[in-house]
């Protein structure tokens, strides 16, 4: 079994093998992100500027490098993941009707939804002309498959929602398409952009997979007030109520007490008594040890791997997902 922890690094130091990519990247997208209409250079550049610790690109300059020579395909995996992770947050905003995002203001709260989606749809056909125009094909398919995952993942928790139908299997299979399918995807296009093995380039599929998994339970813990964040607590469990502390508490409690959990759920008076059902009916706990065992599993696919300096970083970047105070 993979212990958990060493001491987790910060960024700046698991950045080193991949720094120099990173700015040539940060500059790319930049003018990836520019056009001919100055409404969008000026929404663009907003965007810009909110970026924050681009985990994503690192996923897939680390993975690229475990796999082989960084070259001009890495760079182009990299802009396409990163687009399509900002279209994506854009249009999330849109259909959450949320006013802030990572901090800032987000583009619907100041250009409306209708600019939004139209900003979010420029993205992310952005990504697919990088693709096209490079004949990437196969990064192509990877990200448009996650695209697609994705799509589905939010469209199955909608409609799980309506009568909060959730089981340990469907709320897994949700998040592995909404949430774990988009680091899945810049692993394995990482890892396209050096090598053709395609039995690495599947380790490296299903290793982010399961540490896109263990991100989600990561940001589930916080909401529950987990590891001492700052963050209001029920935020998330009133707008999107499905987490794994809750499907499992309700799992395992009678039929009228779920009934009365579930009524609870969009009260802003009873989130308090929510959360203090899912902690005594030992839904932190289990969360946290699916977490572990997700993280485990992650490493030890690494650890099959040669060892190097971009496999001890991407060992600790995982270290840092899970480990994140917010």
């Amino acid at each position: 079994m993979v212990q958990p922890s060493r001491q987790a690094r910060s960024i700046k130091t698991i950045k080193r093998p991949i720094e120099k990519e990173l700015k040539i990247f940060e500059q790319r997208f930049r003018e990836d992100m520019k056009s001919h209409v100055p409404l969008l250079d000026k929404i663009t550049y907003y965007i810009v500027q909110r970026k924050g610790k681009q985990v994503r690109p690192m996923f897939v300059f680390l993975c690229a490098k475990i796999c082989g020579e960084i070259d001009a395909a890495s760079y182009h995996a990299a802009s396409l993941v990163e687009l399509l992770h900002t279209a994506t947050l854009v249009h999330d905003d849109v259909v959450d009707d949320s006013n802030e995002s990572q901090g800032f203001f987000s583009l619907n709260a100041i250009w409306k939804n209708k600019i939004a989606v139209l900003v979010g749809d420029y993205l992310l056909q952005k990504g697919f002309l990088i693709a096209l125009k490079n004949k990437r094909f196969e990064l192509l398919e990877i990200v448009a498959e996650a695209v697609k995952e994705m799509s589905e993942g939010e469209l199955l928790a909608i409609s799980k929602a309506r009568k909060f139908d959730f089981d340990e299997k469907s709320y897994f299979e949700i998040v592995r398409k909404k949430t774990a399918s988009l680091i899945s995807a810049a692993c394995s296009a990482g890892a396209t952009s050096t090598t053709e093995d395609e039995e690495v380039i599947q380790k490296m599929k299903l290793f982010g997979e399961k540490i896109g998994i263990a991100f989600q339970l990561r940001d589930e813990l916080f909401d529950f007030g987990s590891n001492g964040t700052s963050k209001p607590l029920g935020i998330d469990l009133k707008e999107k109520g499905i987490s794994l502390p809750l499907v499992y508490a309700l799992n395992n409690a009678s039929d009228s007490e779920q009934r009365k959990i579930i009524n609870y759920i969009n009260n802003d008076e009873k989130i308090k008594e929510v959360i203090a059902f899912v902690k005594a009916s030992g839904g932190i706990e289990y969360a946290q040890k699916t977490m572990q065992k997700y993280r485990e599993e992650a490493t030890g696919i690494l650890q099959s791997l040669p060892a190097s300096e971009a496999r001890t970083s991407l060992e600790d970047l995982v270290d840092y997902v899970i480990e994140r105070k917010r």
